[in-house]
């Protein structure tokens, strides 16, 4: 009888044991997905270019600081060139870029440009100031414009939304000098898709022989290093007119 009830007891005790360890295991488990469901979240998150205060994570071009014609007003980055100087890109102003590089992204970000006013989201930009004396000399632009007022309006492929001297919107949507627009930039993979207020405006694939094609027909021909990396900064452009872009945000794909 005794010998019956120690083995009884011994078999109870591994039961519960093993009912610890699966619980545990369970347990382990969970946890393991919700980190794995926590990374993939964040790295699927949205992150801010912009914090609305100052110029932290940009720079001038070819510079360690932002020019102080670049300003922080009322929640949006300003660009306001002094009135004494009339050319774009002067000491007090410049193009800026991120501090980092992006591959596949897709940025948003909202921009207001005044009366008569032209300016350009520039990306894949290459900052080698030895090669490359300015950012479009690197990177596609999407047209930042007053179509209304900016001669630049009257040349095909220039006009707000189109990917600069390369492809012409579909649709125009743009909103008039003074008033809020919403941009997009899409490239994964090297599809490009360009948005603007909400209508997909521009759709091209980068790097085939189409690609080629349409470079070597617009004003870029003769830079060898435009478009040609996969990775490269943002620029918010420095066209000598006031302009303002705010809730700025990436997300890599």
């Amino acid at each position: 009888m005794k010998k019956f009830l120690s083995a009884a007891c011994i078999l109870f005790l591994l039961s519960c044991n093993n009912a610890t360890e699966s619980s545990s295991n369970t347990k382990d488990s969970a946890n393991t997905s919700n980190n794995n469901d926590s990374a993939n979240t964040k790295s699927n998150d949205w992150v801010s270019l912009f914090d609305g205060k100052s110029t932290n994570g940009w720079h001038t071009y070819g510079r360690s600081t932002v020019g102080s014609a670049w300003n922080v007003d009322s929640g949006a980055l300003h660009l306001s060139p002094p009135k004494k100087m009339k050319e774009f890109q002067n000491s007090e102003g410049g193009d800026i870029v991120t501090n980092d590089d992006y591959e596949n992204f897709d940025l948003k970000v909202e921009w207001k440009i005044a009366p008569k006013g032209n300016s350009g989201i520039i990306f894949l930009v290459q900052e080698d100031t030895t090669k490359y004396k300015y950012t479009w000399n690197t990177g596609p632009e999407m047209q930042v414009l007053d179509n209304n007022g900016h001669p630049d309006a009257k040349i095909i492929k220039h006009r707000a939304g189109d990917l600069y001297d390369l492809i012409s919107s579909s649709t125009e949507t743009v909103k008039p000098a003074g008033q809020w627009n919403q941009a997009e930039i899409k490239l994964n993979q090297g599809k490009l898709e360009l948005f603007l207020n909400g209508a997909n405006v521009v759709t091209t694939t980068l790097w085939d022989d189409a690609w080629n094609k349409l470079v070597a027909g617009s004003k870029f021909k003769d830079m060898p290093g435009f478009a040609k990396s996969h990775s490269g900064k943002i620029a918010l452009q420095d066209h000598g007119n006031e302009v303002w872009y705010r809730n700025i945000q990436i997300k890599k794909l």
